[in-house]
């Protein structure tokens, strides 16, 4: 029978050192590790059993929104969440499963309009996409459905990330969206202040 395995001090060192250089950042994380048979399946990694394969289209959704280049801006309020998976199915893209689905308030719709600052009242506690999805799918641009592009009526579709506000230094807040150009996909960024219309959905999973 085998002894059981103890750590010197030295050794565990080196573990806390590993743990930190790739960018383990809670005691929870390096928990989990102990749960269950993973160390047994990285052990089989270790010795070529099996293999490790990252998860396409995976997004960190629980690491802090990237401020574009040449920006000065602060991120005001942005919504954390864990690992997310995009995939396309037909037509369709979904997150964790869940359809992406365009979400208007009643006050948007047939012509009318409501202030930005109104709106992230009513979007406060809906699952909004954050600023973290909208750069990856501007990166992948081949999973944004044709459909994105224009509305029932043929008009362009400005798609709002609402899980990341951001603020211009010494100045007001603003959500940046997503909107197609003719030929490619870009972003730009709208003022809280300013009225949001039929044309400017909020990107949400499905309940």
């Amino acid at each position: 029978m085998n002894d059981k395995l103890i750590l010197g001090v030295g050794l565990a060192q080196e573990i806390e050192h590993a743990l930190n250089r790739n960018g383990f950042q809670s005691l929870e994380e390096v928990k989990a590790l102990t749960v269950g048979d993973f160390l047994g399946r990285v052990r089989d990694v270790q010795r070529g059993l099996a293999e490790i394969k990252p998860v396409e289209h995976a997004i960190d959704c629980g690491v802090d929104a990237v401020i574009p280049s040449g920006y000065n801006w602060t991120v005001e309020e942005h919504h954390k969440g864990g690992i997310v998976k995009l995939e396309r199915k037909g037509p369709d893209l979904y997150v964790d499963g869940k359809k992406i689905e365009f979400y208007l308030s009643k006050k948007q719709r047939k012509g009318s309009s409501i202030v930005g600052n109104d709106l992230r009242k009513e979007l406060a506690k809906m699952p909004v996409l954050d600023a973290n999805v909208l750069d990856y799918l501007l990166k992948n641009p081949h999973l944004i459905p044709e459909e994105w592009k224009k509305d029932e009526e043929g008009n362009t579709r400005y798609i709002f990330f609402w899980g990341t506000i951001y603020r211009r230094a010494g100045g007001g807040l603003f959500v940046r969206f997503l909107f197609w150009d003719d030929d490619r996909w870009l972003w730009l960024f709208f003022w809280l202040d300013s009225f949001w219309l039929s044309g400017h959905p909020a990107a949400v999973s499905a309940s």
